[in-house]
C-alpha cells in the first residue's frame, strides 16, 4: 500500500532520530527548562528576528490551539475563523470546551478576508453575545492554499481597526513557507501569537508556539501545565526543534514534500482531471469519477473529502518531507492505465 493520507505517517527525519540517539543518557530537567529547549528557543526567535518573543513546545496542534486560544481570551470573548478553519471542522469542539464559541465564517479558497471578520464583529453588537476578540488563521489552510503577504497585512490592519488579536495555526507553516507565503519574520510582525507545526514537517511530535504581543505573555507556563500540555520530557520536544531549525531543515523538508504533490498535481491535471481547488502545497484534492477513486483504493491510501455530484468524488492526496518519487510515479501510473 502506497500511503497519501497525510503527513505524518512516517516518523522522523534522520537527524532527529540520531540527535535522540546520541542524548538518550545524559540526564536534563524536566518539563522544557533543558538546554536542548533553550536553544531551539533561540533559534526560532533568530529565525523569526524577535529575541523578545516567547516561544513554548507542546506536544499537538489542538492541544496548542486549545491552550493558546484560551489563555488569550476572557471568559465571554470568542474567535473568528474560516468556517473550514480546524477549530471550527476538525478538534471536536476544543475550543468550546474551554469555553469560547468560535464563529465559523464564509471563506474564500479557504481564507479570511478583512470584509468577513467586520461583519462578525458587526453581528455581535453588544453584551447580550459573546465579544469577537481572536481572528484565528491556518498557514496553509485546510485545503493547501496560501496566504499571501499583503493577504496577511490586511488581516492585521483590521484587526488593529477593530481591537483583535491575530493567532496563526501553523501545522503546515512550513509548506505555506516553501511556497512562497509570508517569511517567519514577516509572521514576527504580523502576527500576536502563531505557531510553528513540528509533527506535520519532519518531527516525531510537537509544535512551536511563538507568543509576540507583550499583552498574552504573561503566566502562560500555568495555562500549558493546567491544561496537561507540560510534558515533563520536555527535552524530547526541544532536540526535535533544535534539529529542525538547523541547516536551513525546516523549510527543505517542507519543499519536497510540496514538490511531490506538484507533480502529482501536474500529472493529474495532464490527464484531464479537475481539482477542487489550487492548491500549491503538499495537500492536493483531484476529483475523480466513482469508478476511479473505488479501483485505485485497493493499492493506494488517501481520504475521501467531498462529493461534487452522484457519481464523482473528490479525495485528498498529501505528500510528506519522506515521500519518494517513485510512489508518486506509481500512483500517476496507475491512473494513466485507468484513465486510458
Amino acid at each position: 500500500m502506497i500511503r497519501f493520507t497525510n503527513d505524518y505517517s512516517e516518523g522522523c527525519h534522520p537527524s532527529i532520530l540520531e540527535a535522540m540517539a546520541a542524548t538518550n543518557t545524559e540526564g536534563n530537567p524536566g518539563y522544557s527548562t533543558d538546554p536542548h529547549s533553550a536553544r531551539a528557543h533561540d533559534l526560532i526567535r533568530q529565525a523569526i528576528g524577535r529575541p523578545d518573543a516567547d516561544v513554548h513546545l507542546l506536544v499537538g496542534g489542538t492541544q496548542t490551539n486549545a491552550t493558546a486560544i484560551a489563555a488569550f481570551l476572557r471568559p465571554y470573548e470568542a474567535a473568528i475563523a474560516a468556517a473550514s478553519g480546524h477549530i471550527c471542522v476538525h478538534e471536536t469542539g476544543a475550543i468550546e470546551a474551554t469555553g469560547h464559541k468560535c464563529i465559523a465564517c464564509p471563506a474564500v479558497d479557504g481564507k479570511l478576508t478583512p470584509d468577513a471578520i467586520r461583519t462578525a464583529v458587526a453581528s455581535h453588537p453588544d453584551e447580550h453575545m459573546v465579544k469577537p476578540k481572536l481572528v484565528y488563521i491556518s498557514q496553509t489552510t485546510e485545503i493547501g492554499t496560501v496566504y499571501s503577504l499583503a493577504e496577511v497585512e490586511a488581516l492585521r490592519a483590521v484587526c488593529d481597526e477593530l481591537g483583535l488579536w491575530l493567532y496563526l495555526d501553523g501545522a503546515r507553516l512550513a509548506s505555506g513557507l516553501a511556497a512562497g507565503g509570508p517569511s517567519l519574520t514577516d509572521l514576527g510582525r504580523l502576527c500576536d501569537a502563531f505557531y510553528i507545526g513540528g509533527t506535520k514537517n519532519g518531527a516525531l511530535f510537537g509544535e512551536a508556539l511563538v507568543i509576540l504581543n507583550p499583552a498574552l505573555k504573561p503566566d502562560f507556563r500555568y495555562n500549558i501545565k493546567q491544561r496537561g500540555g507540560m510534558l515533563a520530557k520536555g527535552w524530547l520536544l526541544g532536540i526535535q526543534f533544535e534539529q529542525l531549525f538547523q541547516e536551513g531543515r525546516y523549510v527543505a523538508l517542507a519543499d519536497h514534500a510540496n514538490q511531490m504533490a506538484l507533480k502529482l498535481k501536474a500529472g493529474i491535471a495532464a490527464l484531464g482531471y479537475p481539482f477542487f481547488c489550487d492548491s500549491i502545497t503538499n495537500q492536493q484534492f483531484p476529483i475523480f469519477p466513482d469508478a476511479v477513486v473505488e479501483a485505485l483504493k485497493p493499492d493506494f491510501g488517501f481520504e475521501f473529502s467531498s462529493k461534487p455530484d452522484a457519481g464523482h468524488t473528490c479525495i485528498r492526496l498529501v505528500t510528506s518531507w519522506a515521500t519518494p518519487e517513485a510512489n508518486v510515479d506509481a500512483f500517476l501510473k496507475a491512473l494513466a492505465a485507468l484513465t486510458a
